[in-house]
C-alpha cells in the first residue's frame, strides 16, 4: 500500500505532526525520510528491509558501502541517510565536548559505535579529555590489526600532549563482531596505560565496540 492511499490520520508525516514523532514506529520514522518506494515495494517495505538485520541502532552504523547494495536505495536516499548518520554523530559530539563523559557513558559508547563499529578492517581511536572528562577531540591513529607493533605507545602519548589531556579513553573495533578483548589488546590496554602515566595522563577506559555491543575493560576491572 502506498503512503497516499492511506487515511489521512494513518500517514505517517501527517501522523507525526498532529501526535508529535514518539507515536510513529521505527518503519513509520523511516518511510517520511525515504518518502517512496519503487517497483514491487512499497516505502514501508523498504523501510522494514532497511531495518531489519540490527533496528535503527545497525542503520545508523551503515555505511555508503551497504547502503549501495540496497536494491530500491538510490544516490539521493543513500545521501540523505548518510545526512541523519553524521547529524547523530555531531549530536553525539556536541553532548560530550559540554558535559563530563562519564555521567552519560550511554553516549560515549553510542558516539564510538557511529563512528567506528560500521568499519570492515581494524581500527584504533584515541578520545582526549580534559580535566573535567569532556571531550577535547578524537583521533583515528592506526589502522590493521591490533598488537604492539602496530600501535605504536609513543605516538599515542604526543597526541595526548598536543591537545593537553589529562585523560584519555582508548577504543577499537571488532569487525567480526566479538566485543571479548583478546590477549594482545589486554596487553596493549597495559602498554598504553603504563606509557602514558609518565606523562601524568591517565587511562580511563578501553571500549571495544562492534555492530550493536560493546564492551568496557573499566566496567569488566581488566584496566
Amino acid at each position: 500500500m502506498r503512503i497516499k492511499d492511506l487515511p489521512a490520520e494513518a500517514r505517517p508525516r501527517e501522523k507525526l505532526l498532529a501526535r508529535g514523532p514518539q507515536a510513529l514506529s521505527d518503519v513509520e520514522l523511516l518511510a517520511i525520510l525515504l518518502r517512496t518506494g519503487m517497483a514491487g515495494k512499497n516505502v514501508f517495505q523498504l523501510a522494514a528491509e532497511l531495518l531489519a538485520p540490527n533496528g535503527v541502532a545497525g542503520l545508523l552504523q551503515a555505511s555508503a558501502q551497504s547502503l549501495r547494495l540496497v536494491k530500491g536505495l538510490g544516490p539521493a536516499k543513500q545521501a540523505e541517510l548518510l545526512a541523519v548518520l553524521e547529524l547523530a554523530r555531531r549530536a553525539l559530539q556536541q553532548q560530550l565536548e559540554h558535559r563530563e563523559v562519564f555521567h552519560s557513558p550511554d553516549a560515549i559508547r553510542h558516539y564510538l559505535q557511529l563512528h567506528l563499529a560500521h568499519k570492515s578492517h581494524e581500527v584504533f581511536a584515541v578520545l582526549f579529555l580534559d580535566n573535567q572528562n569532556r571531550l577535547l577531540a578524537m583521533e583515528e591513529l592506526f589502522r590493521g590489526t591490533l598488537s604492539q607493533t602496530s600501535v605504536y605507545p609513543r605516538e599515542v602519548v604526543m597526541r595526548a600532549l598536543h591537545h593537553q589531556a589529562a585523560s584519555v579513553v582508548l577504543s577499537h573495533n571488532h569487525p567480526s563482531g566479538s566485543v571479548q578483548p583478546s590477549r594482545a589488546d589486554e596487553h596493549l590496554t597495559q602498554t598504553l596505560k603504563a606509557s602514558l602515566a609518565l606523562v601524568d595522563v591517565r587511562v580511563l577506559d578501553h571500549i571495544i565496540v562492534g555492530q550493536g555491543q560493546s564492551f568496557s575493560m573499566a566496567e569488566q576491572g581488566q584496566l
